[in-house]
């Protein structure tokens, strides 16, 4: 009996010795779960704030993202405008293009015309001067009355224009010795040129020189007064013309004593009248001169003309011993053929004569062929 007891309570404290160990590891796990959800809460915690600043960053973002898409489309439409404004302007430009090439082209046609019609001008009217040489021998000065109260140097010069003829391709001008050869061969119809092998028909006809001029030119040159030119209008009309009045008084830069200044304002140019006679030639020759106007500037001087035409005179007349040789073909050089045509004229039964002078023009060429008393033709 006792013996069942002792077992039962053996049995009693090995339970219970089970039930704390099984205590024991239930409060340890406890406290280990205690520590796992305390750090679970930690983390939660730390996820929070970290998704709340990511929010907040997220946030951040997309308004950025919303303000450069903002911008963007801005851009965008100003560049849109931009482009219409360019595509505007560039059409504006194609438009003035165009009509200053048909402005240009007008202006240019109008420039041809006006040459041509210059070129028909200086061809009738050109004035050509030719001066023979003359041996004089200087024997001493006459002194005029006139000329010593005279403020200018007077010069009268005769321009004679030469007469003249344009030669065209397929053309001769021949000048005879002899006024009847000439006329003998202006009364043929035609004229049989002997050429190696073949013959060659020639019109003969009579020259009409274009017409000429004969003028005097009287030239006066002032002793005293220069013309003064490059004189810019910065300073007031007053001003510059005192400037240039106490420039070229100063006689150590060439001047000398001033009677009067005229400046035009518009021009820059002004006319200078010394005192004294000596000055004016001196400066002119100088050719430049420095004026003080506050700052640097040098003007040109020249010599004050005065031009006048008198004895205008137009003539127009028909040599006697030359005659135009039209229709002529280059069937062979330009210098061969010249000489056989000067052999042909120079026959007498050919109704021809000595020859002064001869000169043919090939096909696609011209050349102005001018005549004088003493000399028959020089091409």
């Amino acid at each position: 009996m006792s013996t069942s007891q002792d077992d039962t309570a053996m049995n009693a404290q090995q339970l219970l010795s089970e039930d704390e160990q099984i205590l024991k590891r239930a409060q340890a796990d406890l406290e280990q779960w205690k520590m796992k959800v305390e750090k679970a809460d930690q983390e939660k915690s730390r996820l929070t704030l970290e998704k709340l600043d990511t929010d907040e960053t997220k946030k951040k973002a997309q308004n950025s993202t919303s303000v450069i898409m903002q911008a963007q489309a801005q851009l965008a439409m100003d560049s849109d405008n931009k482009i219409k404004e360019i595509e505007i302007q560039l059409q504006k430009i194609d438009q003035e293009n165009r009509d200053l090439r048909n402005k240009l082209q007008k202006l240019d046609e109008e420039r041809k015309a006006k040459k041509a019609d210059t070129d028909n001008l200086q061809r009738r009217f050109k004035i050509r001067a030719k001066i023979p040489e003359k041996r004089v021998k200087f024997s001493g000065v006459e002194i005029e009355q006139d000329s010593l109260s005279s403020p200018d140097t007077e010069g009268v010069f005769t321009i004679t224009q030469r007469p003249f003829t344009l030669l065209s391709g397929g053309e001769a001008l021949i000048t005879f010795e002899e006024e009847k050869v000439a006329q003998q061969i202006l009364r043929l119809a035609k004229c049989s040129v002997a050429l190696d092998q073949t013959k060659m028909d020639i019109k003969p006809l009579c020259l009409n020189l274009e017409p000429s001029v004969k003028f005097e030119v009287h030239l006066n040159v002032s002793k005293k007064t220069v013309q003064v030119s490059q004189a810019p209008p910065f300073l007031p009309e007053e001003r510059m013309r005192d400037r240039l009045e106490i420039s070229f008084s100063r006689p150590s830069r060439g001047g000398g004593e001033v009677e009067r200044v005229s400046y035009d304002k518009r021009s820059g140019t002004a006319e200078i009248t010394f005192l004294n006679t000596g000055v004016a030639e001196r400066l002119a020759l100088r050719g430049k001169y420095p004026v003080d106007t506050g700052r640097e500037m040098i003007v040109d001087v020249a010599p004050l003309y005065n031009y006048r035409l008198k004895k205008f005179q137009t003539y127009c007349g028909t040599p006697k011993r030359s005659i135009l040789l039209s229709g002529i073909q280059d069937s062979m050089e330009e210098e061969d053929l010249q000489d056989h045509l000067e052999i042909h004229f120079q026959k007498p039964s050919n109704y021809g004569g000595e020859i002064e002078s001869i000169k043919y023009v090939s096909t696609g060429n011209e050349v102005k062929a001018f005549f004088s008393e003493d000399v028959g033709v020089e091409a």
